[in-house]
């Protein structure tokens, strides 16, 4: 897919950037069961994620070794939206000399005695590093807003807060790419029940989910707020959609190889002293 035809493409899958006069996004406008990426042949797409993944493989090395960029990838969404899976298809044949994975979870003690963006700046990428963000700084504007924990006016503070600390990563030579993964209601109930009906992914289930699940009415709006609040030129929103884990896999696995080779890697000059060195 060229470059011109992949940036229509994505277009489509991005909200409007926050402070534009385009419609509002709208998730019922998004199609969680399209494949945008796909080839049209689940086999061929397959063939091209594990394909993708060890391009992806050869391009981290060459970012770890370039060492003048830093990747932060935010994967957000609600239960069962394929976090997990997307870290194991598209991530897991990259070397963890170079990438390191967070699961954001409810903050301890220690970090509800400072800010809430504290422990967020703790884990971004250094010089050469990929960072990935399971779940992130947006279950801030997500569950504090939907339970009536924080007034909307903090919730728009908040969102404030997130666009100048991206934007603050950014200007330092972090490049941001977020990711929404977008499942439908009747998919989610799927995926609970295969967790249910599994004991061996019982672990991954909690009573607490269900609760999660009668308030997602709530937890869309709540997610059209920030996607067209924090969708920034310097870190866009992009949807996926990801009834198809597959189709999830390819699309992300795509957008980040072309980030990556549009940042025109290169490894650093050799040391002139090496030149003619040989073992004995």
């Amino acid at each position: 897919m060229k470059n011109k035809e992949l940036d229509s493409l994505l277009t489509a899958w991005q909200p409007p950037l926050a402070g534009s006069k385009a419609k509002p996004c709208k998730l019922a406008n998004f199609d969680p069961a399209a494949n945008p990426f796909s080839t049209g042949d689940k086999l061929r797409d397959s063939a091209a994620v594990a394909a993708l993944a060890d391009e992806l493989d050869a391009l981290q090395d060459l970012f770890y070794a370039d060492k003048r960029f830093k990747l932060l990838v935010i994967l957000q969404g609600t239960d069962t939206s394929g976090k997990d899976g997307t870290l194991r298809s598209v991530f897991g044949r990259m070397s963890a000399l170079g990438v390191q994975t967070v699961g954001w979870k409810a903050p301890n003690e220690e970090e509800r005695a400072h800010d809430y963006l504290w422990r967020i700046h703790q884990k971004v990428p250094g010089a050469g590093e990929i960072m990935v963000f399971n779940r992130s700084q947006y279950e801030d504007v997500l569950v504090p807003p939907v339970n009536g924990w924080i007034t909307p006016a903090q919730t728009t503070q908040r969102m404030a807060h997130i666009n100048d600390f991206e934007r603050l990563l950014s200007e330092t030579g972090t490049v941001v790419l977020k990711f929404m993964l977008h499942i439908s209601f009747d998919e989610q109930r799927q995926r609970l029940q295969e967790r249910l009906d599994d004991p061996t992914k019982h672990w991954k289930f909690s009573l607490g989910d269900l609760e999660v699940r009668k308030q997602w009415d709530a937890y869309q709006k709540a997610y059209e707020a920030l996607l067209n609040a924090t969708s920034t030129p310097w870190a866009p929103w992009t949807i996926v959609p990801a009834n198809s884990k597959t189709h999830r896999n390819l699309m992300i696995a795509t957008l980040l190889r072309d980030a990556l080779k549009k940042m025109a890697l290169r490894y650093p000059p050799s040391d002139p002293k090496l030149q003619g060195i040989r073992i004995a």
